[in-house]
């Protein structure tokens, strides 16, 4: 046979009330004494108690703490307050238009000079060295020829050997910048840019001779290091 909820109800006041008589009773003076304690009444004892899980909980008012106290056992936590994250303002960068605005790609032309780049064209030499383990004489082409498919190019000395317009046939020049379409190259007559698109180059470093395909190259520098490249039998322009 079950309890009727109203023998339910009173087990848990004759509980609760027990539990009261324990929390809230005095300690022995035997007790008090070893602690160093002054003893305290039931009424105050009421009111430190009170406060203090005030304290431990002060999200909960006090009806709802009551209320847990007398259905379950409370587990005390020290409360930390969370800190506010400060907001990270967003850095503002130029946009395409501004950046065109602004010029801030363009070479001036009392700066368009070809000797005035040879220090970067032996930066790059030796930056071609460092990458591909220091071009020795038994190294391998393809090897040679996978690290500059993602190496950067600015300083590289190329020369245009196959092109379908016969006027950019035979220009040479160290490259300036590349952009996804356009190599702009400076030559020894000082003049730039070159597009991509149905041009041959080729790049000679320390004896390695490798041919750059415009129409099958027309990335970013900084897409191209992370591109994977296929190999292919047969190129066109």
């Amino acid at each position: 046979m079950r309890p009727a909820p109203v023998v339910r109800t009173r087990q848990r006041l004759r509980r609760s009330t027990a539990m009261e008589g324990v929390l809230y009773g005095g300690l022995p003076r035997e007790a008090a004494k070893e602690l160093r304690l002054q003893p305290q009444g039931s009424e105050e004892a009421k009111a430190f108690v009170s406060a203090f899980l005030k304290r431990s909980m002060p999200q909960k008012k006090d009806e709802a703490i009551q209320d847990v106290l007398t259905r379950k056992a409370v587990v005390l936590e020290h409360h930390c307050r969370r800190r506010k994250q400060p907001k990270r303002r967003k850095t503002k960068t130029f946009t395409a238009k501004q950046r065109r605005e602004l010029r801030l790609f363009e070479i001036e032309p009392e700066q368009q000079r070809y000797e005035l780049f040879l220090p970067l064209h032996e930066l790059w030499k030796q930056y071609i060295r460092d990458l591909c383990y220091g071009l020795k004489p038994d190294a391998q082409p393809q090897m040679v020829q996978s690290k500059l498919l993602k190496a950067d190019l600015h300083g590289a000395i190329v020369t245009v050997t196959k092109s379908k317009c016969p006027s950019y046939v035979g220009i040479t020049g160290i490259i300036l910048q590349e952009f996804k379409h356009v190599f702009k190259i400076i030559t020894k007559d000082n003049k730039l840019k070159v597009p991509k698109m149905n041009n041959v180059f080729s790049l000679e470093t320390d004896g390695f001779i490798s041919y750059i395909y415009g129409s099958k190259f027309q990335f970013r520098a900084s897409e191209r290091s992370a591109k994977k490249f296929k190999l292919k039998g047969t190129i066109d322009l």
